[in-house]
Order: C-alpha cells, then sequence, then structure tokens
C-alpha cells in the first residue's frame, strides 16, 4: 500500500500545509472579557489559576483539542486574569456557538470531499483528521479552489487503493534483481534512485530484511532514476548489467555506500571492487543495454502512482 503522508507534508499544491494564515475570531472578544481598569491587584495575576484552566478546558473540549479555537484559549489564557477568565466561562455556550459557525466552512469542505472520495475512504479519513487543525480562511481558501485540489486528492485516493490481482502480478514479475522464493505469500516492492540519500536507508533496511526473511518473501527491486539526479540513469543500466553477471547485490551496495561518486570511472571502478567482467560491464553501458528495462520498471511505477524514492509497495 502506498502512503498518503503527501497531503499533509505539503502536498496538493500546497494547500494542506498552508495554515499560517488566521481564521474568524474562536475565542471571546479580549475587550469583552478583559478585566476593567481599576480592579483588584489580585487580579492582575493573568491566566495562573484554576477558572482559566476550566475555561481553556470547556472551550477545547467543546471545539476540539487540534481545533484553531482552542490553540487560541490556550494562548490567551496566559493573558487573561480569572476574573476575566470566569466571565468568559459564563459565556462559554455563546463562544461555542460562534466557533461552530465560524468552523462551518471547514465542515463544508470536509463533507464536499468526503462526498467525491467516498465517505469509506483513507482520503477522507486523513482530510476529516488534518482539517481540524485548519484556520477557517484556510478552509475557504480550499473551498474556493476545489476544482483545483480534488483531482490531485483522487489520485492519491488511486494510489492508496488495493492493487488489482493483474497489478499485482506484474509488480512481482520478471526476472529483475530481488531475493526470496517467487511463490511467496508477500511480496515487497521497491522503487528506488542509486543517487537519492534517504534511498540509502532504505537499503540498509533491506540488507535487514534480507538476512531476517530472505527466505520467507519476495523482494523485487525496481528502477527509478529521478531526473534531478544526473547519475541516476547510468548507475541503474549499471546495476542491472551487474545482475546480469550475478553481482548485483554487490554492485548494490557498492553505489549505495559512494552515492556522492556515481560517474562513469567510478562505476567502472565499483565494478572491478565487485568482481564484474568490466569489458563486458564497460560495454553495456557505451551500448545502454538496459535503457529499456529500466524504461520498463518506471512504467510499472508510474501505473501504481509512484512519484518518488524510495516507494515501497507491500
Amino acid at each position: 500500500m502506498l502512503g498518503a503522508l503527501g497531503l499533509i507534508g505539503g502536498g496538493v499544491g500546497g494547500w494542506i500545509a498552508r495554515g499560517t494564515q488566521p481564521g474568524l475570531p474562536a475565542t471571546p472578544d479580549p475587550a469583552a472579557v478583559i478585566a476593567p481598569a481599576g480592579s483588584s491587584s489580585a487580579a492582575a495575576a493573568a491566566g495562573s489559576g484554576p477558572i482559566c484552566s476550566q475555561w481553556v478546558q470547556g472551550l477545547c473540549a467543546g471545539a476540539g483539542d487540534k481545533s484553531e479555537a482552542c490553540g487560541q484559549a490556550k494562548t490567551a489564557s496566559g493573558l487573561l486574569t480569572e476574573e476575566a477568565c470566569q466571565r468568559a466561562l459564563s459565556d462559554m455556550p455563546a463562544t461555542l456557538a460562534k466557533v461552530k459557525a465560524a468552523r462551518s466552512t471547514c465542515d463544508e469542505l470536509i463533507t464536499k470531499i468526503c462526498a467525491d472520495i467516498g465517505k469509506d475512504t483513507q482520503t477522507c479519513k486523513m482530510v476529516t483528521e488534518t482539517t481540524a487543525r485548519f484556520p477557517t480562511a484556510q478552509c475557504r481558501e480550499m473551498l474556493d479552489n476545489f476544482d483545483e485540489i480534488i483531482p490531485e486528492l483522487r489520485q492519491m485516493e488511486k494510489a492508496n487503493a488495493p492493487l488489482a490481482a493483474d497489478v499485482v502480478a506484474a509488480q512481482r514479475a520478471g526476472e529483475g534483481p530481488g531475493f526470496g522464493p517467487t511463490s511467496a505469500k508477500v511480496a515487497i516492492i521497491e522503487y528506488s534512485d542509486f543517487e537519492c540519500p534517504y534511498c540509502t536507508r532504505a537499503a540498509s533496511a533491506v540488507t535487514e530484511l534480507k538476512k531476517k526473511y530472505g527466505d520467507k518473501v519476495r523482494f523485487v527491486f525496481r528502477q527509478y532514476p529521478l531526473p534531478m539526479h544526473k547519475n541516476a540513469q547510468l548507475a541503474a543500466e549499471a546495476s542491472l548489467e551487474a545482475h546480469a553477471q550475478g553481482k548485483f547485490w554487490e554492485l548494490h551496495d557498492l553505489m549505495f555506500k559512494n552515492q556522492r561518486a556515481l560517474d562513469r570511472d567510478s562505476l567502472v571502478k565499483y565494478a572491478k571492487e565487485a568482481g564484474l567482467d568490466v569489458a563486458k560491464f564497460e560495454k553495456a553501458l557505451d551500448d545502454h543495454t538496459h535503457t529499456d528495462a529500466v524504461k520498463a520498471d518506471m512504467k510499472l511505477g508510474e501505473q501504481i502512482g509512484v512519484n518518488g524514492t524510495p516507494t515501497m509497495v507491500v
């Protein structure tokens, strides 16, 4: 399954990542709750007593712990006197009514997205949870740009959906690099780029996976060189030539260990260290013998929504 973290981390055109604009006031107007000048000096100790804590707890319980209103209340309580908090506490029903009215825009956004994507989808659940933290202004902006956002959300849900049987078969098929029995019930497919720093971490995890489950799961390594990495394409081709010579994992480990030096001369050097037939290796690089195989892997990845590395599909 592919994770839907991109939405929270800044996907969907950055809409979900936005949240710096202030929303409609969700806490009482300071002018209405701050004690008037001339009140007792004891009231000068702002937000330090049980009444202010009770007010914050009540508002957060009614508006939601992750809501904009709750956050504003926590901030305001540090500025208010106990007397002011008492007045705000007595006004709680009216305050929560204002909060609910202000949040109607966000509720509308959630309803509209879930109606389009599906109420029982992972995307609907994630949007519902995430939107609770949004300022009202952000919800309004997203509603105003709904036609721009929804196609990307649909694509995200498509990536999260279980893969069809024929797609699963295609993902785990072929004679490419991998380990484990082809008949294993569980298969793990990795799309990787030898110049991607995060893929180095994945490579370490795969090494542990191989040690612990190498005879129980089917693991398939697929190429996905990203265009911004100038040496990634040639490194991918080099790894497939190593695979053809029965030395894939030896070269795999050397390239990830030295991923800042993956130019052609360095690749030849690693091929020698890995025990490859260097003449055949260089000819394969010069003739781009494995270019089509790299393209085939990338096409398989694109079919299931891969757009970054490393991507793991179980």
